[in-house]
């Protein structure tokens, strides 16, 4: 039962590393696998499980913008190195307004809005608003083509954009990159600061989601350790190839599919979650 247990978490791990980057809301995916082959975990584990198993792959952007994001880098020049400064001082004025609302809310929204009618509705509503975003941008050419050309109030305003993304199903990927091609910035740049803005947000919240578990009393028991580690390997290995695939594609085409896409796993989760609420003579949302 123990292997079993473990093949699942590298599911989980897979599934998590694909739609973490992809703007196909990670939540969404993982709401469906928790329904079709559910843990043998406890509930705090599971509850905290979900969200550190990102931190697998939030490694694989550290991986591979290692020397990108490093501005202790040898071979870097001064004026380079100061650039990677400017990154950085754009990331963490752009993660302020989330790590606010994050502290202020995630109990709150946890409690009020993590269901499956809500993940849905935001899978759908973002996946509209993708397509027609992109039918706008058809022949737009975009002010911002890098992330060093990204001022520090454009990396504030994607901040507030990235708040939208505490409600489930949204995909922080997507409303970050969303916000960011509003705002004139190209695919590519968009893409590539939703990925930087993701390690220290996610850092922080999985450290958040394991001193709540530890604090709670709450101890890893039996396998669970292995779990856990199998999720977040599996996380950082197929991460590792979505955003090599997601930089690729987006130079040759645009996000109406990923939108097309969100559509259509949004109807798959209401229909099916309206059916089984149907069949249990529910009449309130299914806790996600």
């Amino acid at each position: 039962m123990e292997i079993i247990e473990l093949i699942k978490s590298v599911i989980y791990g897979i599934v998590e590393g694909v739609t973490e980057f992809l703007p196909i809301s990670s939540t969404g995916h993982l709401l469906l696998l928790e329904e079709f082959l559910p843990m043998k975990a406890s509930e705090a584990f599971m509850e905290m499980f979900d969200v550190v198993v990102q931190l697998g792959a939030i490694l694989a952007v550290v991986v591979l913008y290692f020397n990108r994001l490093n501005p202790f880098a040898p071979r870097k020049s001064p004026k380079q190195k100061q650039l990677t400064w400017g990154i950085w001082a754009k990331v963490v004025v752009g993660c302020l307004p989330a790590a606010v609302f994050g502290f202020l809310f995630d109990d709150w929204m946890d409690e009020h809005l993590y269901n499956a009618y809500v993940v849905a509705g935001m899978l759908i509503l973002y996946g509209l608003l993708f397509i027609i975003l992109e039918n706008k941008n058809r022949k737009r050419i975009f002010s911002v083509r890098n992330v060093a050309q990204l001022s520090y109030v454009g990396a504030v305003m994607i901040g507030l954009f990235q708040i939208l993304a505490m409600v489930p199903g949204t995909s922080r990927s997507g409303v970050t990159i969303l916000g960011a091609m509003l705002l004139g910035v190209s695919r590519t740049a968009a893409a590539e600061f939703s990925f930087f803005l993701s390690i220290p947000i996610m850092f922080g919240a999985s450290g958040l989601k394991l001193a709540k578990f530890f604090m709670g009393g709450n101890l890893l028991v039996g396998s669970e350790g292995w779990i856990l580690a199998g999720g977040l390997i599996s996380a950082f290995v197929v991460a590792l190839i979505a955003i090599r695939f997601l930089m690729n594609y987006i130079k040759q085409h645009d996000f109406k599919a990923f939108g097309y896409y969100r559509i259509a796993l949004g109807a798959l989760v209401l229909v099916y979650f309206l059916m089984q609420a149907y069949v249990n003579g529910q009449l309130v949302p299914p806790a996600a």
